[in-house]
């Protein structure tokens, strides 16, 4: 069984938050986030300002990740290094799968 370590905890992450991390990047604000969440899932994703704003507040606490600026009330986010390493590591996670799932796919035809 693999050791569990700081970052185990946050894995696997949900799909919006998975969408929104690969989002950040790249430093963002939140319309831009849900825009971007939009275009990199081909539009299978679409998260509304509700949710957004909600991860955020947990993102932050969490440390994942950090307001970089606000301009009049456009917050900017960034992700941290240690949201980097979670994001690395859900990434390894989905690459292990999909691995998992081309070995046995002969099987189910």
């Amino acid at each position: 069984m693999p050791k569990k370590d700081e970052y185990s905890k946050y894995l696997p992450l949900s799909e919006s938050t998975y969408y929104i991390l690969l989002a950040l990047v790249e430093p963002l604000h939140g319309y831009g986030i849900m825009q971007k969440v939009e275009s990199l899932s081909n539009g299978m994703v679409k998260i509304g300002p509700g949710t957004l704003y909600g991860a955020f507040t947990t993102l932050e606490k969490e440390k994942l990740i950090t307001k970089v600026s606000e301009i009049d009330r456009r917050k900017t986010y960034s992700l941290t290094s240690k949201g980097k390493t979670v994001l690395s590591r859900q990434i390894e996670r989905i690459e292990m799968m999909l691995n998992h799932g081309v070995q046995v796919k002969s099987f189910l035809v």
